[in-house]
């Protein structure tokens, strides 16, 4: 597959686009981490230019301690992304009071809560909606994942950015340039949110930065009638969000996508694990993490903190087979649907799944795939996109948008 080249953007490490019917060699995403320094090696001079570098990150941060009342300024986000420079606890608490108890000074005197306290992160998400997306109501049932908001609307962010080619007036446009200026807004735009969850909130947040209408379908009933409450409190919602219920678990788009229905985009953060043993020792690490984090910058770590905390119901972090049985099932299913969406997407979470996802994108016919990695500070995440339509098709779609 020939990849076509596109300019380098703040917070896109890569994009490759791809054609599946040429069998010479696929892209790879551009994940690879820089070799570790030796412990006795002096840092050097020349600045680190990826942000996944971990050792430099923590020099820099001990040597030029952030200013003011932002903390936490992420690397890599999207340019249009509102969380780029960190948070601004004191707007934060002025907006919702009750996060006020959670935020203390870290030992680089910046404000921050504890990550690894379920109450403060779901009271900062509370926070965040209220402050730049105007949303006043917004909360989850004990147990249930509480998603990082400034990368979720990341994920929006690049979509935003694949619609634009096919905006009216984006003939010529070399393949994967963004048409900034002709990102598509409003309500004529469509997008269906697989696995929403109990949180919603790709559907919220797509809303409430681009206006656009959403379906959001989920196999938990408890999930979708949580996300029909946050409608229900937050009137500027009403009539914008529909929910789907999936009543075969076995099946993604088919019994959700109907005869009617056209979508611009498709959207999902699929299941991780493959077993609730896998995903429960995968939270464990991530607390295990946090606390050796707080350790090493000086905070105390209570007893029992350690025990698992992270919110997560069984459909929000495992399936059967795990992330890339999920995957291969969704990409089976687009080809039934492939003139009735213009896009569909998913997060990957895994680089060695990317591999497998092309072979069959292949050997279903998709016309184009799309490998985009977004950095969220020393994270990389990865969307896979794909469409069964040609790129006239794609004008027209564009053009003709109802």
């Amino acid at each position: 597959m020939t990849p076509s080249r596109k300019p380098a953007r703040p917070g896109a490490k890569k994009v490759v686009s791809q054609k599946p019917s040429a069998k010479a060699s696929r892209p790879k995403p551009s994940s690879q981490t820089q070799p570790k320094a030796k412990p006795n090696s002096k840092p050097k001079a020349k600045p680190e230019s990826k942000p996944q570098a971990k050792s430099q990150a923590k020099l820099k941060a001990k040597s030029k301690p952030a200013e003011g009342k932002t903390q936490g300024a992420s690397k890599g986000l999207h340019p249009r992304n509102l969380h780029g420079q960190g948070y601004d606890f004191e707007a934060l608490m002025d907006t919702t009071p009750e996060l006020k108890p959670f935020v203390r000074p870290n030992p680089y005197g910046n404000l921050s809560i504890d990550f690894a306290d379920p109450r403060a992160v779901k009271l900062l998400n509370l926070a965040l909606l209220r402050l730049h997306y105007g949303l006043s109501y917004w909360d989850i049932p004990e147990g249930f994942l509480c998603p990082p908001i400034p990368g979720r609307v990341d994920y929006l962010h690049y979509l935003a950015d694949l619609l634009a080619e096919s905006a009216p007036g984006s003939k010529g446009v070399k393949p994967n340039t963004a048409n900034v200026a002709k990102v598509p807004r409003g309500e004529r735009v469509v997008a269906l949110d697989i696995g929403t969850g109990a949180n919603g909130i790709y559907p919220l947040l797509g809303h409430q930065v681009y206006g656009w209408r959403f379906v959001a379908s989920d196999i938990d009933s408890v999930s979708l009638a949580n996300v029909e409450r946050i409608i229900a409190n937050n009137p500027q919602l009403a009539g914008k969000l529909s929910l789907r219920l999936q009543s075969d678990s076995k099946q993604i788009f088919t019994g959700i996508i109907r005869a009617e229905d056209r979508f611009d985009l498709t959207l999902c953060n699929p299941p991780f694990h493959a077993s609730l043993a896998e995903a429960s020792r995968g939270s464990e690490r991530k607390l295990k993490n946090l606390a050796a984090n707080k350790r090493a910058k000086g905070h105390e770590v209570a007893k029992g903190q350690e025990k698992l905390n992270f919110g997560g119901q069984k459909a929000e972090l495992w399936c059967e087979g795990g992330e890339q049985a999920f995957l291969g099932q969704m990409i089976r299913e687009s080809r039934d649907f492939g003139s009735q969406c213009l896009w569909f997407t998913s997060l990957v979470s895994k680089k060695e799944n990317l591999k497998p996802c092309y072979r069959l994108l292949e050997q279903v016919g998709a016309k184009r795939v799309e490998t985009l990695e977004m950095a969220q500070g020393n994270k990389l995440t990865r969307v896979l996109a794909w469409t069964f339509l040609t790129p006239e098709q794609h004008r027209l779609w564009g053009l003709y948008r109802v």
